[in-house]
């Protein structure tokens, strides 16, 4: 090919200078020193102790689900220790009127968004009370099926722009969603009808044991998002001034009418894929694992706030003290709700039950009466 024709068309130049744009945002680095001054949000001291809170809880909240799950008191469950900033830095640049959809390790960001711990402990024993949203908490129940979950935000989205509210709907998945179907019709849909969504990859590097850079190969996952026409991002997961910053901008532009954004952030989850059968030691080295328990959400804002006079010793054993008493009472009535019975799953499902139903229903109402 001629060098001229080649200035014209070269497809592999265009992927490449598409590729060279993807610069991950960082404002707070692995030392918890500001790398990025220009960048630090104006969140007050109080704020800035109140993202640490949530953070701490959650890594409590992570630790204890996991003995639970051992002991057989909970059900499915996916941990969440490693992204915490991702996660919780991401929710607290919403507001409480925004609509959460979340996939199955998402279950932080809806407890603070309303969702009582008790439910959530609920939903992961399969109980339909865990999926009963009270009022005024605009979540819905985590989505088990892959990807899913951008789709129904893409069109939660639609709805907030057609109801003209200040609103927006935030969606998570893996790296690996980002490779199912869904997830592209998700992003073209709200992208074609300026949608005020909010998409999330936490990009933890494995998509149960496929490494990513195996099941895509897309240099990052936030320059998918290019090809549906919506700004995008790839982001420090494990900073979460960079992650809030990244978020409440793409809700800034969602509310002004400017549609939705993909934001990646790069993180990683220290344990299992869940809790239901994953050994992560069979596809993952200890030098990875190391490399990434470096760059600790937790211990690098820990060590920012302290530099800034915030937080200390004794105040995170106070969280951690909390967080146990909480998480004691929260499980204690989920073990009070009775237990879910099969006539109460044909009663949820249909409100004027079939013959062939009925007929059930009542054969178990029968055992179960006795």
């Amino acid at each position: 090919m001629g060098e001229k024709l080649k200035k014209q068309f070269d497809p592999a130049a265009t992927l490449q200078e598409v590729e060279s744009k993807f610069e991950m945002f960082q404002i707070l680095n692995e030392e918890g020193k500001i790398v990025n001054e220009d960048a630090v949000p104006d969140l007050s001291d109080e704020e800035l102790v109140e993202l640490m809170t949530r953070m701490v809880f959650t890594r409590i909240l992570d630790q204890r689900s996991i003995s639970l799950n051992r002991q057989g008191r909970l059900g499915f469950y996916a941990p969440t220790a490693g992204q915490e900033a991702s996660q919780l830095a991401s929710h607290f640049a919403l507001e409480k009127d925004d609509w959460i959809l979340p996939g199955y390790r998402d279950v932080p960001q809806i407890v603070f968004h309303g969702l009582p711990l008790w439910k959530a402990f609920l939903f992961s024993r399969g109980h339909f009370v865990g999926n009963q949203i009270p009022e005024g908490v605009n979540v819905l129940p985590p989505q088990i099926i892959i990807g899913a979950q951008y789709v129904q935000a893409a069109g939660v989205a639609l709805g907030i722009k057609k109801r003209g509210t200040a609103d927006v709907a935030i969606t998570y998945t893996g790296d690996g969603g980002s490779s199912q179907g869904d997830f592209y019709e998700g992003i073209n849909f709200a992208g074609a009808f300026k949608a005020p969504a909010i998409f999330i990859v936490q990009n933890n590097q494995f998509a149960i044991s496929t490494p990513r850079d195996v099941q895509t190969s897309a240099k990052t996952i936030a320059q998918k998002g290019i090809a549906a026409g919506i700004p995008s991002v790839l982001v420090d997961g494990m900073d979460p001034l960079a992650v809030y910053v990244a978020t409440r901008d793409a809700r800034e532009r969602a509310v002004k009418g400017e549609g939705p954004s993909l934001i990646e952030t790069m993180c990683y989850r220290y344990g299992p894929h869940t809790m239901s059968g994953d050994d992560p030691t069979r596809y993952r080295t200890t030098d990875i694992d190391n490399e990434w328990a470096a760059k600790d959400p937790i211990v690098r804002f820990r060590i920012y706030l302290e530099g800034k006079g915030l937080w200390d010793e004794q105040k995170e054993t106070e969280v951690i003290e909390r967080a146990k008493e909480e998480i004691k009472a929260a499980i204690k009535k989920a073990d009070e709700t009775p237990k879910q019975k099969v006539t109460d799953l044909i009663s949820n499902m249909y409100e004027e039950k079939p013959y062939n139903l009925q007929e059930q229903y009542e054969i178990f109402e029968a055992k179960e009466s006795k």
